[in-house]
């Protein structure tokens, strides 16, 4: 029941994202009259650059204060984002609700994640994962097309934002009712050993560096989230540009992270069964294919078949990549570890966004999308050379 509530947790966690991934760059243009790409995809680059930091110190603070209270605390943040959108009168107050977003993300999130490992055995844990993130991007895919039917049937804002306030309040009071998995953290840390006294500086050379498994895996997730802060801030502007409707440019951006929960459910188990590597060395290549693709093509249903192979290929290594660092991770540190390989990951949001904005500006979205597609195809091939398998059988 504990695991059912939070699979449920997430995917309203999931649909806070999803509630800005149609609208917002419509906004930045239409109401807010920006021009430059780079500044329209400057509330992409707060959110990735504020999720990434918190993500940073979530997971040590959970391993300190406790993995509930640091998520009832990430849904209060939340409550400041519909509202600050609502009532935004210049850019910069977009800017700084998603600054907020971005906070909510890295707490809500990285503990839902991290209370599934908890629960789960060691030969489970691409399933726990899977499952997590399956109900996060659901909730995105869901609530990305649902705001991009009331922008077109209303307005870009505040109906859509609406939404998100009920999205708070549901959250908080689910997150009230769960335990504390601290218990199971324990049980696991005693049946592995008691680890060495490692400190935080010590986790982040190793999960940034020094272990080849786990900084392997870190650039493969930034990697992933580079390519899917460019598909945020720039799909939408393609799409239109391609001659789409606002409802057509919502559902090819939608079937995107669809594909991609939806597929998790299975990748993730499929994982628990063949291992980690297999999954994240094609699944890298796939969406470095996926996105060449969109750009050759140039009709609704390919764009529709392109959007559902990009997402394809990031089900593949998303909870394959997360199983993977805790695998390798102790279960006193595997938190704070997990909560660093997330501060790499959610940096590829801000830092995509950045350069994607500036390529799109000097060159084109076309130009933009298609060269930065090669980093996932690096980092495929930097896995399939530094990283061994993971997968460990139950030690219960």
């Amino acid at each position: 029941m504990q695991f059912v509530m939070l699979v449920i947790i997430n995917l309203f966690v999931g649909s806070m994202v999803g509630l800005e991934r149609t609208v917002l760059p419509m906004i930045g243009e239409e109401r807010f009259g920006l021009l430059s790409t780079s500044a329209a995809l400057s509330f992409i680059v707060s959110f990735g650059f504020s999720k990434a930091l918190v993500n940073l110190f979530a997971g040590n603070l959970a391993d300190r204060a406790g993995r509930k209270r640091v998520l009832l605390f990430g849904w209060g943040i939340g409550l400041f984002v519909p509202i600050m959108v609502i009532f935004a009168q210049a850019w910069w107050m977009i800017i700084v609700a998603n600054v907020f977003l971005g906070v909510n993300q890295g707490l809500t999130w990285s503990m839902t994640v991290n209370m599934k490992v908890d629960l789960a055995k060691s030969t489970q844990r691409g399933l726990a994962v899977g499952f997590n993130e399956f109900a996060g991007y659901l909730g995105l895919a869901v609530m990305a097309s649902v705001s991009g039917y009331v922008a077109s049937t209303y307005s870009l804002s505040p109906e859509p934002f609406y939404i998100g306030i009920v999205l708070v309040v549901l959250g908080f009071l689910l997150s009230l009712a769960v335990r504390n998995t601290e218990e199971h953290v324990k049980t696991q840390s005693s049946e592995q050993g008691d680890a060495e006294h490692v400190s935080g500086w010590e986790i982040f050379k190793r999960t940034s560096w020094k272990n080849s498994d786990l900084a392997s895996g870190s650039f493969a997730g930034l990697t992933t989230n580079l390519k899917d802060g460019m598909a945020w801030g720039l799909f939408p502007i393609f799409l239109t540009a391609g001659g789409l409707s606002v409802v057509q440019t919502g559902t090819v951006v939608a079937v995107y992270p669809t594909a991609w929960g939806i597929f998790q459910l299975f990748t993730g188990v499929w994982s628990d069964k063949i291992g980690r590597k297999k999954l994240i060395v094609p699944g890298m290549i796939v969406q470095a294919l996926s996105l060449w693709f969109i750009l050759l093509v140039d009709t609704y249903p390919l764009w529709i078949a392109g959007a559902a192979l990009l997402g394809i290929g990031t089900a593949m290594v998303y909870p394959t990549i997360l199983a993977s660092i805790s695998d390798v991770a102790h279960p006193e540190w595997r938190a704070t570890s997990m909560g660093i390989y997330r501060f790499f990951r959610d940096s590829g949001y801000a830092f995509r966004a950045l350069i994607a904005g500036i390529l799109a500006d000097i060159l084109s979205v076309t130009w933009a999308i298609g060269l930065v597609a090669f980093l996932p195809l690096l980092s495929g091939i930097i896995v399939w050379v530094k990283m061994k398998e993971t997968l460990q059988p139950d030690r219960t």
